[in-house]
């Protein structure tokens, strides 16, 4: 593997986390987590968001941060896996925060991550709607039950958005909806061979069109 710092993106429920830890056992890398599953507002937020969103975000920064200052010494050593990129934080933050709260949070943001290194290749998985909420639902995390599928709408329409523009590092952009990761591991190795062979700019992978072509 060429790259020394991979990064995984998508919503909620798409398989971003199964990709990167599978990812970086078949390159001998380190996984990098994002910070949810630590987050002690995290489970508050989703019954009630306003209460705790500012408090939620700020420690989500934080965290991320923190790991960020972790990637860059070990991909000095080998390479790192992460599920998520630091941009992400801002897409979450503009969707719970409110007006007051968003640009406290901009200012602290843009002092924050101006040294922050971006990955040499981003992966960013996508998946309608439907399959993330069966995603979800299957996996049976208490508190994600409790999202709502507009919130997650709205957080696709954001990375759709987000992605469009995106060009600070090579881009795989992968239909996830009929690719499974966690139980096909012809699934697995096709992507594999398919980040192997990026080499810059922007590529794409859909099975289902190839399929029905």
């Amino acid at each position: 593997m060429k790259y020394q710092y991979i990064a995984v993106e998508g919503p909620i429920g798409v398989g971003k986390t199964t990709l990167a830890k599978k990812l970086s056992a078949e390159i001998r890398g380190r996984y990098l987590p994002d910070s949810d599953t630590a987050n002690p507002y995290l489970k508050t937020f989703y019954q009630s968001s306003q209460r705790v969103a500012f408090h939620t975000q700020m420690h989500f920064l934080v965290s991320r941060l923190e790991a960020m200052d972790t990637s860059r010494i070990e991909a000095e050593v080998r390479p790192v896996v992460a599920d998520f990129i630091l941009d992400k934080d801002r897409l979450f933050a503009e969707l719970t925060l409110d007006e007051v709260e968003w640009k406290m949070y901009s200012a602290l943001y843009e002092r924050s991550t101006q040294s922050v290194p971006k990955p040499d290749l981003v992966v960013y998985l996508q998946a309608p709607l439907g399959r993330l909420v069966q995603r979800i639902e299957r996996r049976g995390l208490k508190h994600e039950q409790r999202i709502e599928s507009r919130y997650l709408q709205r957080l696709i329409e954001l990375y759709e958005r987000f992605f469009h523009q995106y060009d600070a590092s090579p881009l795989l952009i992968v239909n996830a909806a009929e690719i499974n990761l966690a139980d096909s591991p012809e699934d697995f190795e096709m992507l594999v061979d398919r980040i192997r062979s990026v080499t810059g700019g922007r590529h794409f992978v859909n099975p289902v069109a190839s399929i029905s072509s």
